[in-house]
Order: structure tokens, then C-alpha cells, then sequence
């Protein structure tokens, strides 16, 4: 893993392929690194030539089918990086594929997309701005492929994201004030249906105007795996969808008017009616979600450092809310990749990579040139 450095900003206009084709030439290092990591993956695993054609085509279907011009953006992506547009597709699958890899051959996770995500409404914060953040858990060497993209959209409002390299969104807040993250969950209906890979829902989300279209596309998609999914609003709301491939489960901000949530299913409803698989992987997430309430309901005032100092917490380290480098049971190194600290009122976001070893923060924005800031 090289030394710490920001995330790099890439913003990019125009229709489609041409917002793609800029994408891959601005981060093309990135993009070539993120695709030879998932683009060598299914051949790792030991699938064959004829296996992996035809899942890619499976997904390039569906994601056709959901919006075709998603399609083209990546093609646009894959020309201006030079790699292959398949190595795109899996780019934006890589949860999808590499869940149902290690389900099929019944491997041992090491290293899930966790994450604990945080979302406080205008009532409970000192400026009146809703805060929606999140620590992403996950291969600790993607420190190298992370970028912040600005999409100046020709056909909605523009949108600022956190994004693997060669992915088309990830966590992100958009000029309609919609904000969105997410973390990973499992449960025993994963993988009985092919869905809408989980990263297009969130682009899809970022280029929604009405806030209320944003939550039918969380709620209504169908999805090939679990996932829980964080949306905030700027005008002061929040809530949580803990979503099953083919259901989906509402979680409200509580009495503190928040929501913090980590990687077991908390709904009472989820709770009787499905079964929570992901506890061999993440135990941690029991304690994790409670730290962080507990740090903001004793905060003073909740603002953006409130946020981040949570989030820091390394109480149970490194199986902790802010995970240093460790090795995972197959000889993996995890960590949380990146902090991320919205304000979508203001179209901000606040983000420092590796932050259990770095806690200087790069501000993004819809409206500004990106600035560095001293933790």
C-alpha cells in the first residue's frame, strides 16, 4: 500500500459516453488498478472462460434493462482507461460477484464492505443542516483506487460521489439535496433471484430530483443480495431501508433524532421474518453501532466534528468503528478505507482516507474546488 494521500477529484459534464470518457482518462491509473483487482477476480476463483462471459452478459442485461445508459457510461469509462469494458461491468457488480463467488463455493469472508453509517437531522445538529456520514469498511489497498466524482448533469441535478475507480457511484449527496451510503448485510435470500447490482440503485438515487422517487428505488428495485441503505434529505428527514433481495424494511430516526446503523439487521419485522447471516463475518457490528450513538447522544452539540470524533472511535481495537489496517482470515489486509462527512444542504462532503492513521480531511464540493483541512 503506497503512503496516504487524498482522494483525487474528478469532475466531469456532458451526455453519457462523454461524461465516461472523461472519467477514464482523468483516473485512468486508478481505473486500471481497480479493474485489475475485481477483473482478475472470477478467474481467481476459478471460473471459466464460458462462465464468465455469460455472467457478465447476465449483468449487462439487467443493468440494460434498468438504465441503458449506464451502459454506455461505462463504455465510455473502459475507452478512456484502456481496459476492457467487461472489467467495468465487474467494477460496478463487485459486491454481486464476489458475495455469490464465496456463496457458491462456500468460502470463508474476510474482508465485507462494512461500514457504519450515521445519519442526524437538522434538530439535533448546532447549524440546523442534516449530517449524514459513514466509515467504509473494506480491502484496505483500495486506499489506491478511491476518487470523488462531480457529475454536472445534463438531465438532472448534479451530483458529488465517493466511488471505487471505474464505479458510477458509491456514497454521495446530489444538488437536490438527497443524500445516500451504504453497508453491507446478508441473509438467507440472498442470491435466489438476480437483481439491479447495488451501486446503479445508488447512482440512480443521485440523479433523483424528488426525494420521494429516491425512496421507490431503493424500496421497490429488485436486488440480488441484502444491503441496508441510509437516505437523508436536507429540508430534515432520514430514514433507513434494511433491504432484502426482494423486500425491504423502514427504519425511523430515533427519539435522539438519528439513525446509526452498522451490519445486523435491526428492524423487528426483518428480525421475525428472515435470518440474520452475516454475524460469523462482522460480530463487531453489535458494538459498533451502539458506540457511536452513545459518543453523539453525549456530544454537546452535534456537528460535523462530533461526527467525525464518533466515527473515530477505536474502542476494541482493530475491531473497532474506526478499523486500522489488519489482516483478515485469508491473509487480506481490511481497514475503514475512508470517512466520509456530508452536509447536502451546503453539497459537501468531508473525506479522509485511512483515517485510523490519517485524520486530515479533503472538503468536495458541488459548488468549489476541492480544500484541504488540517483534522
Amino acid at each position: 500500500m503506497s503512503q496516504i494521500q487524498q482522494f483525487p477529484f474528478v469532475s466531469v459534464s456532458g451526455k453519457p459516453y462523454e461524461r465516461g470518457l472523461q472519467y477514464g482518462r482523468a483516473a485512468a491509473a486508478r481505473v486500471r488498478l481497480s479493474a485489475s483487482r475485481y477483473g482478475q477476480t472470477l478467474r481467481n476463483l476459478g471460473y471459466s472462460e464460458a462462465s464468465q462471459t455469460a455472467l457478465i452478459r447476465s449483468l449487462e442485461q439487467v443493468i440494460g434493462e434498468f438504465q441503458p445508459e449506464y451502459l454506455d457510461e461505462m463504455r465510455g469509462i473502459a475507452t478512456g482507461a484502456e481496459v476492457p469494458f467487461e472489467d467495468i461491468v465487474m467494477i460496478n457488480a463487485r459486491t454481486e460477484v464476489l458475495a455469490k463467488a464465496r456463496a457458491e463455493m462456500a468460502l470463508q469472508a474476510d474482508d465485507e464492505d462494512g461500514c457504519t453509517g450515521v445519519l442526524v437531522l437538522p434538530s439535533r445538529t448546532s447549524t440546523g443542516q442534516l449530517i449524514h456520514a459513514q466509515n467504509w469498511d473494506w480491502k484496505a489497498d483500495c486506499v489506491d483506487t478511491g476518487i470523488v466524482l462531480r457529475v454536472r448533469n445534463d438531465d438532472g441535478p448534479d451530483f458529488l460521489t465517493f466511488v471505487e475507480a471505474g464505479g458510477l457511484a458509491r456514497s454521495g449527496l446530489n444538488a437536490a439535496g438527497v443524500s445516500i451510503t451504504a453497508n453491507y448485510l446478508e441473509s438467507e435470500r440472498d442470491f435466489m433471484q438476480l437483481g439491479v447490482p447495488l451501486s446503479l440503485l445508488r447512482r440512480r438515487v443521485l440523479e433523483e430530483p424528488v426525494f420521494a422517487n429516491a425512496l421507490r428505488v431503493i424500496a421497490t428495485t429488485p436486488k440480488s443480495c441484502s444491503n441496508n441503505i441510509m437516505l437523508g434529505m436536507a429540508e430534515g428527514f432520514g430514514i433507513d431501508f434494511e433491504c432484502a433481495p426482494n423486500e425491504a424494511f423502514p427504519i425511523y430516526p430515533d427519539d435522539d433524532q438519528m439513525i446509526v446503523h452498522a451490519n445486523h439487521w435491526i428492524s423487528p419485522v426483518a428480525r421475525t421474518k428472515l435470518l440474520d447471516t452475516g454475524c460469523e463475518s462482522s460480530p463487531d457490528s453489535y458494538y459498533r453501532d451502539w458506540r457511536v450513538r452513545q459518543l453523539l447522544k453525549a456530544a454537546p452539540k452535534v456537528d460535523r466534528d462530533a461526527v467525525k470524533a464518533a466515527l473515530f472511535d477505536a474502542f476494541a481495537t482493530p475491531f473497532s468503528v474506526c478499523r486500522p489496517p489488519r489482516p483478515g482470515t485469508r491473509h487480506t489486509m481490511t481497514a475503514t478505507v475512508a470517512m466520509i462527512v456530508m452536509v447536502p444542504a451546503a453539497g459537501e462532503m468531508d473525506v479522509a482516507p485511512l483515517p485510523a492513521l490519517n485524520r486530515i480531511f479533503t472538503r468536495y464540493s458541488l459548488h468549489h474546488e476541492p480544500l484541504a483541512e488540517a483534522a
